[in-house]
């Protein structure tokens, strides 16, 4: 899951400019110089880019096969595959995996949510509550409030997207911005009542069952979230 984000976000259309061509050799001039052997023009091939510019208007001369976003792959199988279609431009693969290879963070998420999904599903069918799958509300078991817990905004967004393959809830606005923008689907999670530490512990130790009491009779139906390891999670 999470190539098409980054198809579309990356490589879609008029990826190449005049302009872009020349801020990139400015870098390597100064990026691949050597303080005693100077730079060597060779190492930044500008003419393959103008090629790219001038006989495709732009756009990159590649090929992408891939299995359906989403799908459920036993290991050791292809996920996608990736060409050239220009003889001339052979060497355009390698500069794009650098950025295709990190659809293996959606995908990691993607699988991991699912096993916890299954985990859940099967604990609320041992424990004799089969209802609340059949009712949907497996759905809302793991909440999604991770956009603080990771290390940027774009892993907020595939990262929170690939978590809504498989639940519903989240608060990661990005993730809906994402699969909105990329994906075409209006509104894929959503929001429940929710604590935090700071509204939990605002309250004091001695009063975190007034706490927890405030947010039942808040919220008196439907689901809700409530911080409960601030002090102490068994007591």
């Amino acid at each position: 899951f999470g190539l098409q984000y980054f198809l579309k976000r990356y490589l879609v259309g008029k990826v190449v400019t005049m302009d872009k061509i020349k801020a990139a050799e400015e870098y390597c001039k100064v990026h691949f110089s050597h303080p005693k052997y100077g730079y060597d023009e060779k190492l930044f091939n500008r003419g393959a880019w103008e090629y790219i510019v001038k006989e495709k208007g732009g756009m990159l001369p590649i090929s992408i096969k891939a299995v359906p976003e989403g799908t459920v792959v036993p290991y050791k199988n292809v996920l996608f595959t990736m060409e050239n279609t220009d003889d001339k431009c052979f060497w355009l693969t390698n500069y794009l995996e650098t950025l295709l290879v990190q659809i293996w963070y959606p995908t990691t998420v993607c699988t991991q949510s699912r096993e916890q999904k299954k985990i859940i599903m099967k604990y609320l069918r041992d424990t004799g509550t089969p209802e609340v799958i059949e009712g949907g509300g497996h759905l809302f078991k793991l909440h999604d409030f991770g956009f603080r817990g990771v290390s940027s905004t774009e892993s907020a967004t595939t990262g929170g997207a690939a978590h809504l393959v498989n639940f519903m809830g989240t608060d990661t606005m990005a993730a809906l911005v994402c699969v909105k923008e990329y994906y075409n689907e209006k509104m894929s999670g959503f929001s429940i009542p929710a604590s935090e530490h700071s509204t939990m512990t605002s309250w004091g130790r001695e009063k975190e069952v007034d706490a927890m009491r405030n947010m039942l009779e808040k919220y008196p139906k439907g689901l809700v979230a409530c911080v409960s390891d601030s002090y102490d999670i068994f007591q």
